[in-house]
């Protein structure tokens, strides 16, 4: 039987880890130990609250390509466990990921929290749908001003909850908000509270 993790784990990469002494420690890898052949609830709860991931994509003749997607949070979802899928919204019309996959389906998505340092991989193969409008409005979040163009399915095969090391601590403006919006309402209170005080004080 093969192992899933193959699929990361090539006999290229193997080799690699032989001649840098790492092979036995990576061979102790398994299902369930951080690797996962199919969608889990962790994973849609993950999914569920980022806004952006990176999708790899490459050429037939092996020409890689990253492209940065973004939308509103939970826009990648979990269909089911085996299935996640996006609405592909309109960007810069280049269509690099679009053509790509039209001759090379294997594709890659690494999604990132910085504010919690936790990253995640996931290996499989792009499906592009064009013209399904149930499935669009599945995906689509009509708040989100940005137009949905197509689907896009994402068949998966592995996926791995990644090391956190060299991650920098980072947090967006929506994730500081609160934080910001408690320290300004005590603020206020404060100063009201000083007001009062100055306006109560006996003059000399």
């Amino acid at each position: 039987m093969t192992d899933p993790l193959d699929i990361a784990y090539t006999d290229a990469v193997k080799q690699a880890q032989i001649q840098r002494g790492t092979r036995a420690a990576m061979a102790r890898g398994r299902l369930g130990a951080g690797w996962f052949d199919s969608a889990n609830a962790d994973l849609a709860a993950f999914l569920a609250e980022r806004d952006h991931f990176f999708l790899g994509t490459a050429s037939a003749a092996g020409q890689p390509y990253i492209q940065h997607r973004g939308g509103p949070p939970g826009f990648l979802k979990v269909l089911d466990e085996k299935t996640l899928g996006f609405a592909d919204f309109r960007g810069n019309r280049q269509y690099i990921s679009v053509g790509n996959l039209a001759e090379n389906d294997r594709a890659f998505i690494f999604v990132i929290d910085y504010a919690l340092q936790r990253r995640i991989q996931l290996w499989g193969r792009a499906e592009i749908v064009e013209g399904d409008a149930v499935l669009l409005q599945h995906l689509h979040h009509p708040q989100y001003q940005a137009r949905p163009e197509r689907a896009v399915l994402f068949h998966l095969d592995l996926w791995a909850i990644n090391c956190p090391q060299h991650i920098t601590q980072r947090v967006s403006a929506d994730e500081i908000a609160p934080v910001l919006a408690r320290y300004e309402a005590r603020i206020a209170e404060l100063e009201a509270e000083l007001a009062l005080r100055k306006e109560a004080a006996p003059t000399p």
